[in-house]
């Protein structure tokens, strides 16, 4: 693991262990599920503890990181039943948000779901996955910024580090940068439409393509947490 990292200035400690952590991880060079020992960790990045425990610390409030008592801190690991909770509460809560905005949509929140997206084109087209990811956690951000609900933007904050960890070992697992150019489109056309019931039904077909592809993506990875042995059905 030594040579993922660089030398970390000492004026910004946190927030680049953090950064490079991260960039580590959504790259794959640390995988799902390896340990991160803080002593080594402080010794590559030549920091003391205390730094390296608040990046981790930030790092598990992403989602991207997962400390267990007696057992210690690792990558978050990718099961299928993780997939399933995660896109289903997903729905929910994108419904629920959604609802909150709906009356209250203007040309200004059209203005910038567009932006939004077309972001998040031109870092499909530039072949940017790291950026995409992001872009594309922004673009569906934005009704939970709407909607003014701190209860429900907490909710959305916690899921985010996961839905980075998928999207990245999915658009690796099929040499992608990004999700497809076109794959909002639909998802647009109902946000700016008169009909409640339509968003609805593209949030739960949306979020239903979601779980499908990531979902046999996770399956054809050998020894997966939470995937089927032989005998047992899913």
């Amino acid at each position: 693991m030594d040579s993922l990292f660089e030398r970390v200035p000492k004026a910004t400690l946190r927030a680049h262990i953090v950064e490079q952590l991260r960039s580590a991880i959504l790259a794959g060079d640390i995988p799902p599920g390896a340990p991160l020992v803080e002593t080594a960790l402080s010794e590559r990045f030549d920091v003391s503890r205390g730094p390296l425990r608040e990046a981790l610390r930030q790092l598990i409030e992403e989602g991207l990181v997962v400390t267990v008592p007696y057992t210690g801190t690792h990558v978050a690991e990718l099961s299928v039943e993780d997939v399933h909770e995660i896109y289903s509460l997903r729905t929910v809560l994108e419904t629920f948000a959604f609802e909150q905005v709906w009356l209250r949509r203007d040309d200004r929140f059209r203005a910038e779901l567009r932006r939004r997206n077309d972001v998040l084109i031109a870092s499909i087209d530039a072949g940017d996955d790291r950026a995409s990811i992001l872009h594309e956690l922004d673009f569906h951000g934005l009704v939970y910024e709407a909607s003014g609900h701190k209860l429900l933007q907490r909710a959305w904050h916690g899921l985010r580090g996961r839905l980075q960890l998928y999207w990245a070992a999915h658009h690796r697992a099929h040499g992608r940068r990004g999700p497809k150019r076109d794959s909002h489109d639909s998802y647009i056309e109902a946000a700016f439409g008169a009909d409640l019931a339509a968003m609805k039904a593209e949030i739960a077909d949306h979020m239903r393509r979601g779980v499908e592809t990531t979902e046999k993506f996770l399956r054809s990875m050998p020894d997966l947490p939470g995937k089927p042995k032989r005998g047992v059905k899913s």
